[in-house]
């Protein structure tokens, strides 16, 4: 995991356009887990273009601290095809 505001944002900044999908904590007991494209990243936020299909707004921000204390978890389509291959050899 990366440490610093800085790491993540060069992180995220090599997935833009990228399918993803974000799990976010809504509460105590509550995840709400969005599909989406990474849109675009800036000083202190990251967009992400939500699924029209599956969601009711366009568009999404976080900020980066919100992946430092891990209030989300942030999987890449990319990364999950990886897995799969991976378990398949």
């Amino acid at each position: 995991m990366p440490t610093s505001l800085k790491t993540i944002k060069s992180r995220l900044d090599e997935h833009l356009g990228e399918g993803l999908t974000v799990v976010a904590q809504a509460g105590r007991k509550k995840v709400v887990r969005r599909k989406g494209t990474l849109a675009e990243t800036f000083h202190s936020v990251f967009v992400v273009d939500l699924d029209q299909n599956e969601n009711s707004f366009e568009r999404v921000s976080y900020s980066y601290a919100d992946l430092l204390t891990k209030s989300i978890d942030i999987t890449f389509d990319s990364e999950e095809t990886e897995e799969v291959e991976a378990d398949a050899e």
